[in-house]
């Protein structure tokens, strides 16, 4: 039984998740250090294979930094 779903082969399935979880960290990484709630939550429950975790790494989240603060 080489298959996961739907007739889906295991190695395709290895591929996308490997593809796709490392998108989905970085994204959800940025978005809760920048604080967008909104997007965090968006990016934590839709999945598009990393398309939409690409979209706001490169072209939302790169619009804002998060600024540090010492205390002395």
């Amino acid at each position: 039984m080489d298959t996961v779903l739907n007739g889906l082969p295991i190695w395709l399935f290895i591929v996308i998740t490997l593809w796709s979880i490392p998108w989905k960290g970085v994204a959800l990484w940025k978005a809760a250090q920048l604080s967008h709630k909104k997007w965090f939550i968006i990016l934590l429950l839709v999945n598009t294979l990393g398309i939409l975790d690409i979209i706001y790494i490169h072209f939302v989240a790169r619009k804002y930094t998060v600024e540090t603060i010492e205390k002395t």
